[in-house]
């Protein structure tokens, strides 16, 4: 539950927003348009569920890191 309520608090979901839309100013500045619309739409979701973002963020890491 301790979890659960951590996920969930505001603080928790602004700063993966947060964090989301920094990855998508980062992917556009790179010229990867479309991996920035993607995270984008992510960190919408991301606000509801914040597991997403964070999930979303370690796949970005994953596949800059294979480059």
């Amino acid at each position: 539950m301790v979890l659960k309520r951590f996920l969930g608090s505001k603080a928790t979901r602004s700063l993966t927003v947060a964090s989301v839309v920094v990855e998508a100013k980062r992917a556009l500045d790179r010229g990867h348009n479309a991996r920035a619309v993607a995270l984008l739409g992510v960190a919408v979701l991301a606000w509801k569920w914040a597991v997403l973002g964070m999930a979303a963020q370690g796949v970005v890491k994953l596949l800059r890191g294979a480059r």
